[in-house]
């Protein structure tokens, strides 16, 4: 079966794995603390419900998308959340892309339509990114699981333009 998209890409709240390694260490204090707490009395019971809570809703976050990449008919358009705005960039207007590092850092946490120095970033998880240049200078970081695959339909979008 044909997709009708030339790319589509969703990206997860919760499967970047730094924030699933912080809430598995946070889920274990909590059980630990329910296993050796000396006095038996109801507030054991908070650490075991707290300890599942977290487990619970790290289950949930692996299913909640932050934000969806088509690309379809000369357009990037990134869909968000339920209260975000819908993002379309057209690709008339884009001069460069090229792939890069989404960040330096270990630790990035998720954004999506985050206006700062110039930019506007979106990111989810991993530490790729395609980076879309428009003619008035402004650079759209938008970070990607698959940076191979998402550049090289961009390309061809671009090239079909012409």
């Amino acid at each position: 079966m044909e997709s009708k998209f030339a790319y589509i890409e969703k990206q997860y709240i919760g499967r970047d794995y730094v924030r699933i390694f912080i809430r598995l260490i946070m889920a274990a204090f909590c059980f630990a603390a329910y296993v050796y707490e000396r006095d038996r009395d109801n507030t054991q019971d908070l650490f075991l419900v707290v300890g599942f809570g977290i487990i619970g809703v790290s289950m949930l976050l692996l299913f909640l998308i932050q934000y969806k990449i088509v690309v379809d008919n000369k357009s990037l358009i990134l869909d968000g959340l339920w209260t975000t705005k819908r993002v379309k960039i057209d690709l008339n207007s884009i001069v460069d892309v090229r792939k890069a590092t989404y960040s330096r850092y270990f630790f990035n946490n998720p954004v999506y339509n985050l206006h700062t120095k110039g930019t506007i970033r979106f990111y989810s998880s991993g530490k790729d990114a395609v980076v879309l240049t428009d003619r008035d200078g402004l650079e759209y970081f938008i970070g990607t699981q698959r940076p191979n695959e998402l550049f090289l339909v961009i390309k061809e979008e671009m090239r079909n333009l012409k």
